[in-house]
């Protein structure tokens, strides 16, 4: 079994996001950067596979500037076997993603794709579902426990009313939830061998798709800032409040 793992260069989940002055985007200069951490989930549970003897081969993809194949590294590093570095210096919208995805796993021949639910940049939770209808393959979002038995995967995902389990068979795109592993920290010795492990390059011309965006971004403001709490001494205070001052009552 081949499989596909996307991953994506996001601001560091610990760096404070700031706005543009110009509210045109959220600043990246001097931000340290990182692999989205959905996607290192969805990295750790592929290289799970190829260890239990189901997968036979890893490989991460990414996409965007020059910078992304230091993500890329850090997937070979964790253990994948090779990367794909597609260059797209303009800004790309989850339908493009999923395009370009689609592209590669056709000329890769892979059999299952797992992927992060969402990217922490944009929350956008589209591009998995959006490759699974490009591809025509049976898609389980939000897996939280993951079976491989022949050519059929079980996946448990978290609900509102509890646990849901279905089952699909390969090929196949699994979207991969904080519950299910917990990453692995890449080693000195691994981390140079990476440097050696091949990453392979595409051009969005040898593709031959589309990725002309169709969304556009207006404005990027920060939330507004919560009012501090105050604290009261008596029910009836309490009440009194949420009569006269929130008017929830």
């Amino acid at each position: 079994m081949k499989i596909l793992v996307p991953v994506k260069r996001v601001v560091d989940y610990n760096v404070k996001v700031r706005v543009k002055n110009d509210n045109s985007g959220v600043e990246l200069d001097n931000v340290k950067m990182s692999m989205n951490p959905f996607d290192e989930i969805a990295i750790e549970e592929a290289l799970r596979l190829k260890e239990k003897g189901v997968a036979t081969e890893v490989i991460a993809i990414s996409i965007g500037a020059t910078q992304v194949q230091e993500t890329i590294r850090n997937a070979l590093a964790m253990g994948a076997d090779s990367g794909i570095f597609v260059e797209v210096n303009d800004h790309l919208e989850p339908l493009s993603v999923a395009k370009i995805i689609t592209s590669v796993a056709k000329k890769e021949n892979v059999d299952l794709i797992i992927l992060g639910k969402q990217a922490i940049d944009d929350d956008m939770n589209a591009t998995g579902q959006m490759v699974s209808a490009m591809l025509g393959w049976p898609q389980a979002t939000f897996a939280s426990k993951v079976e491989v038995t022949d050519k059929t995967i079980k996946v448990s995902r978290e609900v509102d009313g509890g646990t849901e389990n279905i089952e699909v068979t390969i090929p196949a795109i699994i979207t991969t939830d904080l519950r299910l592993n917990e990453p692995r920290y890449a080693s000195l010795p691994n981390i140079m061998k990476a440097k050696k492990k091949p990453i392979n390059e595409f051009k969005i011309d040898d593709l031959k798709i589309d990725i002309k965006q169709r969304l556009s971004i207006l404005k990027v403001e920060e939330p507004d800032k919560r009012e501090s709490g105050i604290m009261v001494k008596t029910v009836e205070e309490l009440v009194e409040k949420l009569q006269n001052e929130a008017k929830v009552i």
